[in-house]
């Protein structure tokens, strides 16, 4: 099984893979948009790798975080959800951003996963509860009182009038966090960038 890659970046398709060359041998690595963006050919990359094997099929999935490779096997790991999908909820979901939308069973968030539908996400929180470090959210004070963090962001946003797709990209760019106030900052400068 391979674990991880570090070599030199020959290619970027726009189809979400790279050709890393590893000691003269050429790996296709699948990737996030999000991971694509960072990998230039020509320079040197580090990967955290999953080897999915399924029959005769195998694939790489790569990812730059330990905790983005552990988060996809957890998604991979529970009903219904395979690789294509997994791949999709962490590029739109980092993995702390995903913690936060279990913790408080926010669906909508993950609707914004493409070919991820309302009941689909309803399940997914159920099983991903287990799955997932997922912390006892007290009922008083904190940030994450009343929603997620995400929740909020996306309300407001769709408040302003940008749309699904709009806001599934710019909260896709964001790394997360637990400050509602500056992820909607972030948002608001991607999406002026995006509309520019």
């Amino acid at each position: 099984m391979i674990g991880s890659l570090r070599g030199e970046i020959l290619e970027r398709d726009l189809d979400g893979s790279v050709l890393i060359e590893v000691s003269g041998i050429g790996y296709v690595v699948n990737v996030s948009q999000r991971v694509l963006a960072e990998l230039e050919p020509s320079t040197t990359a580090f990967l955290y790798i999953h080897h999915h094997i399924r029959e005769a099929d195998q694939q790489l999935f790569g990812f730059l975080t330990r905790d983005e490779r552990v988060t996809f096997q957890t998604l991979i790991g529970t009903h219904g959800v395979g690789p294509a999908l997994g791949m999709a909820i962490i590029a739109t979901h980092p993995p702390t951003a995903l913690v936060d939308i279990v913790a408080s069973q926010d669906a909508a968030s993950l609707t914004l996963v493409p070919g991820v539908g309302k009941k689909t996400a309803e399940r997914l929180l159920v099983e991903l509860k287990s799955r997932l470090s997922v912390p006892i959210l007290e009922g008083v004070g904190g940030a994450h009182s009343g929603g997620s963090v995400i929740a909020d962001v996306r309300e407001a946003l769709l408040g302003l009038g940008y749309g699904d797709n709009e806001i599934r990209d710019a909260l896709g760019d964001l790394d997360g966090g637990d400050d509602a106030a500056t992820m909607l900052r972030e948002a608001l400068s991607a999406l002026g960038v995006r509309r520019a």
